[in-house]
């Protein structure tokens, strides 16, 4: 065999291999999920039930449908840390709104289907702010996000006296089902959940937006010069995060009635890790929404394994959470690298 030759075949191979490493990465949340599962099911006789589930999916659903709008956000090379804060500013804003507009249109679906509106237009100009402060501002996500969070809470704060701001009662058993209610034996957050992410997943990798999105975040001057409209294409990222927070707000309403200073706290922190387990490049430049969908089942598990077998204090998800971000970052890192 000549060295050509035997060059050849030695290439083929290596691209055989590289082909299955990179199959079994792309692949590994999935695997990861399956093995939480495998895991879970062994540990408690109840983790697989219909119930256990129904009850994971339907809590996953609302940082979901935030972290979606995050696989948008961080797939441009973004960063949106005040998701936690805005949904309670939201359910705040919205919970008031409604309450007060009960006298003129009542307590029935109409005043709660005004109240969907009115959560969606907040949720998208609070992201359009974000974006428009980062883009044209030309300051850092991080820093605007980082100050954005405060305010947003603070408000609510004030808004809330340190207290809490509950729906009219009259209003809860109209909002009810947006929740409580099921479809077919099947919640219906985990339908909107479901239509949402392959809505995303459509626009992110079939549209010229998606596109657009990605190529900016793989590199923002190249793009520029590819005359991509890259700051439009950036601020409708954030607006989409916004809009995202604002459907989720609504799902979650119905659940507690109120809105207080505590809502949405560290949802930020989830909603990225569960985009980042999902196999979203932190830096930019890649993002798949079905990742983030197994991404958030994952922290979803966790956190339901820790609550049924007292495995360790469930005060302590957070870190957990934590120590995931950190080690999908630096796997992220070393493929990078390698």
């Amino acid at each position: 065999m000549s060295d050509i030759s035997a060059t050849h075949v030695g290439s083929a191979g290596g691209s055989g291999r590289q082909k299955a490493l990179k199959a079994f990465e792309a692949a590994g949340p999935l695997l990861a999920l399956i093995f939480l599962m495998i895991i879970g099911s062994l540990m408690s006789s109840s983790f697989l039930g219909a119930e256990n589930l129904s009850n994971v999916f339907t809590r996953s659903a609302i940082i979901g449908i935030i972290a979606i709008g995050a696989t948008f956000v961080i797939t441009a090379g973004g960063l949106d840390l005040s998701v936690g804060s805005l949904s309670a500013l939201v359910a705040g804003v919205a919970i008031m709104v409604m309450n007060q507009a009960t006298g003129s249109f009542g307590t029935g679906w109409l005043l709660v289907a005004a109240g969907i509106v009115f959560s969606l237009l907040l949720g998208a100009a609070a992201g359009f702010f974000n974006g428009a402060m980062i883009v044209k501002g030309r300051v850092e996500a991080f820093i605007v996000t980082l100050g954005t969070m405060g305010v947003f809470r603070s408000i609510l704060t004030w808004l809330s006296d340190g207290g809490s701001i509950s729906l009219d009662f009259a209003l809860r058993d109209a909002a009810r089902p947006i929740y409580y209610g099921t479809i077919g034996g099947i919640a219906v957050p985990i339908f909107v959940f479901i239509a949402i992410a392959v809505i995303a997943e459509v626009v992110l990798r079939r549209t010229r937006f998606g596109r657009h999105v990605a190529a900016i975040g793989s590199n923002r001057y190249v793009a520029l010069y590819s005359a991509i409209p890259v700051d439009r294409v950036r601020i409708l990222t954030y607006v989409i995060q916004g809009l995202c927070v604002g459907i989720a707000t609504v799902i979650y309403v119905p659940r507690l009635g109120a809105a207080t200073p505590s809502t949405g706290m560290m949802w930020e922190l989830e909603a990225i890790a569960s985009v980042i387990i999902g196999g979203t490049a932190l830096g930019g430049g890649f993002g798949r929404v079905w990742g983030t969908v197994v991404g958030v089942l994952i922290l979803g598990f966790i956190s339901n394994i820790l609550n049924l077998t007292g495995f360790i204090s469930p005060y302590l998800n957070g870190a957990v959470q934590g120590a995931i971000i950190v080690i999908a970052v630096l796997l992220q890192r070393d493929r990078s690298q390698g």
